[in-house]
This record gives C-alpha cells, structure tokens and sequence, in this order.
C-alpha cells in the first residue's frame, strides 16, 4: 500500500480559510484521500480514508433558555423553527451596536430580515419564510452555526 503523502502546504492554506471564514471545520476529498481541518482539534488532521463523525448539538443559548427552551437543540421539533441554510456566523443587527433587526415579541412579514448569516465573507440576509411573531432567538450575536440549526422560532 503506497504512503499517504501529507501536504503541509494544503493544510496551512485549509487553516488559514477556517480563520478567515470562521468556520469550525473544513474538509476536502480527492479519490480515496481526504483531509479535515478543525478547530476543536489542538492541531491539523489528515488521514485516509476519514470516518465522518455525527454532528454534537447545538448548546442552549441564554435567549433560549429565557424563552423556556429545555432541549439541546432549543426548538428543533417546533414547527416554526427556522433553520440556517448555511454554515457561517450569525449577526443579529445591520452593523455593530445597532437594533437588532428582530426582538422576541417583534411582529413579522414575510420577507423581513432576521438576521444575517456571514459565510465566506458574503453577508447573507436571512428573510422570514412566512409573517408571524419571534416567538424565540435560538442563537447570539457572532455565534457561528451550522446547516440546519435553529435560528428563530416564528408563531
């Protein structure tokens, strides 16, 4: 079996992405060869073939635990859970120290921004799928998140 050649190039540039992208975690894969790149480990990982592990939920955040959330993943069953499209960081208002663009309570229209998610140095609104009321804020200002976790929760 030939030897796994680890491109230290490779993985300083996947590092230096996650920094500039605040990302937890990036992974690229060529044929049968892979290399991940996290923050949560001490140092850079490369190995083949890689086990994909399951994804760790999400902690309650104080906005949800203010709202009554008691689950890991605050409102993921509810039905007017919003989910994040993408992976990136979340901000809660236009720019810094300004109103936040919702509050809890805040009556909604359909297309309102809720907040915007920055991924890969694009700002990207998140705009309410439907009209209702924040019933919660299931993440913080600056907080990174992943695909599919909880947002807001819309009434």
């Amino acid at each position: 079996m030939p030897k796994f050649q680890v491109d230290k190039t490779l993985i300083r540039d996947l590092g230096q992405l996650l920094d500039e992208t605040n990302l937890t975690e990036i992974e690229i894969c060529e044929g049968n060869k892979s290399v991940r790149v996290s923050r949560a480990a001490t140092h850079a990982v490369a190995a083949a073939p890689v086990s994909v592990s399951a994804p760790t939920a999400a902690p309650v955040t104080a906005v949800a635990a203010e709202a009554g959330e008691a689950s890991a993943a605050p409102g993921a069953d509810d039905p007017g859970a919003i989910p994040s499209p993408m992976v990136g960081t979340t901000y809660l208002s236009p720019q810094p120290g300004a109103e936040p663009f919702v509050k809890q309570g805040d009556q909604v229209t359909e297309g309102q921004t809720l907040l915007i998610i920055e991924a890969m140095k694009v700002m990207n609104q998140i705009p309410a799928p439907r009209s209702g009321v924040v019933k919660a804020i299931c993440v913080a200002d600056a907080q990174p998140v992943e695909f599919g976790e909880v947002l807001l929760i819309l009434e």
